[in-house]
């Protein structure tokens, strides 16, 4: 297809929207979900909440987001996609709070009610604001490390990846909370991990041979505390080390089990994709909703793995995905 031709169909399809959006022949409302990426156990449970919340309200989720928590260009191309499809909302889980303000606006423009969820966007338009208080998790995740630590030692932040609003705001939480204990050195708070698994466990494998004596650990999101969680054992370090990590998998709380990891910081993902789901279609269905809905948060010590409020969140339910 040419040019013109691409142009012709993206224009008929802006029509087709704005004359009652993306609805079933049925009148089922179609709402778009587009998270940050879709490989890391986060983001299937946000897609069994997104799905939940689907049947009980009778509408139709569309899940689609990037292969990479670093390829905002996708993202950007998919949320474009499905203004130009016409869907009848939209809720983004955007991976850098400026690069998705422009898809976010053009969805706005064409009427289409953006709910934005887990992380942050730089942009007064969106419909609410779905997510953990963030800055609230990186304190826990702080006071927890000290408290472990005896309020004294060396300690490193592996940071997630530059842009993403929600890893900042657990960073700078924890770096409030240790800054606050007059013991605690921070060595080292410059360094990423990125996106990949593989891309955090050689940042992490280069700090710890950089820092032969840091005494606690912080990594504010599933593949940064899994990189160091690798690059620890690796090492025969992770009983010298206090650690604490954001986030669950499969992994890390099997470390979590085993005393490698010290606690976790746990959101409930689940939840987020339920809420955020029923925000956008009430406002799809000219509801009233909240500008904020908080999910929680709380930090999960070893020693509580086995209590059943937070089973839940370790092990949550995912069969819906295979309905």
């Amino acid at each position: 297809m040419n040019q013109r031709l691409r142009l012709a169909a993206a224009l008929s399809l802006l029509a087709l929207s704005a004359c009652g959006g993306a609805s079933n022949d049925d009148g089922t409302l179609q709402i778009a979900v587009v998270p940050k990426g879709t490989t890391h156990e986060f983001w299937k449970s946000v897609h069994a909440g997104a799905e939940a919340a689907a049947r009980d309200l009778g509408v139709k989720v569309i899940w689609k987001g990037p292969i990479r928590e670093d390829d905002r260009a996708e993202q950007v191309q998919i949320v474009e996609n499905f203004v130009v499809r016409g869907v009848d909302g939209i809720v983004l889980m955007p991976m850098d709070r400026k690069a998705l303000v422009t898809p976010a606006e053009e969805a706005g423009g064409q009427g289409i009610p953006v709910v934005v969820a887990d992380s942050d966007l730089d942009w007064e338009g969106r419909t609410s604001f779905v997510a953990t208080d963030n800055r609230r998790g990186g304190e826990l995740a702080g006071e927890a490390l000290v408290e472990m630590m005896g309020g004294e030692g060396s300690v490193i932040l592996l940071r997630y990846q530059e842009g993403s609003a929600s890893t900042f705001e657990r960073e700078e939480g924890f770096l409030a909370a240790v800054g606050k204990a007059a013991g605690i050195e921070v060595i080292s708070s410059n360094q990423y991990a990125g996106a990949t698994n593989e891309g955090a466990y050689q940042a992490s494998e280069n700090l710890l041979n950089s820092f032969k004596d840091v005494d606690g650990i912080f990594c504010p999101n599933e593949s940064a505390a899994f990189g160091m969680l690798r690059a620890l054992q690796d090492s025969g370090r992770t009983d010298d080390v206090a650690f604490v990590g954001f986030d669950a998998s499969e992994k890390l709380v099997e470390a979590l089990r085993a005393g490698e990891i010290d606690a976790l910081v746990l959101q409930d993902p689940v939840r987020m994709g339920e809420l955020s789901v029923r925000a956008c279609v009430a406002a799809a269905r000219g509801e009233a909703v909240e500008p904020r809905i908080d999910t929680g948060v709380v930090v999960v010590p070893s020693a509580s793995i086995d209590d059943p409020s937070v089973q839940a969140l370790l092990k949550p339910d995912l069969s819906i995905l295979d309905e």
